[in-house]
C-alpha cells in the first residue's frame, strides 16, 4: 500500500463565468472550471491551471492537498469528481475536508505479480479497479497494492481478502469480487461499443456548471 507524501499545493482563482462560451474561453487559455463543495455550502465557483491540477489528479483521488484560493483562504480538499474528454480536463469538483473527520473515498487497486493460474493457461480478469475505504485524510493511501500471484485457476479474490493498513475501514461490500482466474474455455468475448457510441457527453454537462 502506497502512502501519501508531502501535501501538494494548488492555486485557484474565483470565477463568475458560468455559461458555456465563457467556460470554453477559460479552457482555451489552459484553465479548468471547478467548484469547491464543503459543509453547509452549495459550492464556490473557481478555475485552476490545467497542468497543475493534472499533477494532483494523477496521484489519485484519495490524495489530500491544499487549495489556495486567491483573495481567500487555504483549505484542505480532495478531488470529488472530474470530467474529461480526449485527455483534457473539462471540469473538477473539489471537496473541502476536515483533517480530523473520517471520510470515504474510492482508491485505485494496484495489482502486483502474475497469477499462478495465468501461467497454467487460465485468464486473469479484474472485476473491480477501485476499493472504497474510510479513514482520516492523512491515513488514506494513493493506491492499494494487491498481490495476485497466489491466484490459481478458479480462484477469486474478494474485497475481504485485501489487507488494509491500520486506520482504514472497508466500505466496499466484503463479498465483492475484485479479481478472478477463469479457465480459457469460460472466457467469452463481449462486443464492444463503437467509439461514437461510447463517447460521453461530458463536455455538454461540464459547460452547464
Amino acid at each position: 500500500m502506497k502512502s501519501n507524501g508531502k501535501m501538494a499545493q494548488l492555486t485557484a482563482t474565483p470565477r463568475t463565468e458560468k455559461k458555456g462560451a465563457a467556460l470554453r474561453l477559460l479552457r482555451q487559455g489552459g484553465r479548468v472550471p471547478a467548484v469547491v463543495y464543503g459543509p453547509g455550502q452549495e459550492g464556490s465557483s473557481i478555475h485552476v491551471d490545467e497542468k497543475e491540477v493534472l499533477k494532483v489528479a494523477r496521484t489519485g483521488r484519495s490524495e489530500m492537498f491544499n487549495l489556495n484560493v486567491e483573495g481567500g483562504k487555504t483549505i484542505p480538499v480532495l478531488i470529488k469528481d472530474q470530467q474529461e474528454r480526449n485527455g483534457r480536463l473539462l471540469h473538477v469538483d473539489f471537496l473541502q475536508i476536515s483533517k480530523n473527520k473520517p471520510i470515504s473515498v474510492s482508491v485505485s487497486i494496484d495489482f502486483q505479480g502474475t497469477a499462478a493460474g495465468s501461467k497454467a493457461g487460465g485468464v486473469f480478469q479484474t472485476q473491480e479497479t477501485q476499493l472504497e475505504v474510510e479513514g482520516l485524510p492523512a491515513d488514506l493511501p494513493t493506491s492499494i497494492e494487491v498481490d495476485v500471484s497466489g491466484l490459481d485457476i478458479g480462484d477469486r479474490l474478494t474485497a475481504a481478502d485485501i489487507k488494509l493498513n491500520k486506520g482504514l475501514t472497508l466500505v466496499t461490500s466484503a463479498e465483492s469480487i475484485i479479481a478472478s482466474v477463469m479457465p480459457p474455455q469460460a472466457v467469452e468475448e463481449e462486443p464492444t461499443a463503437s467509439a461514437e457510441e461510447a463517447e460521453p457527453a461530458a463536455e455538454e454537462k461540464a459547460e452547464e456548471e
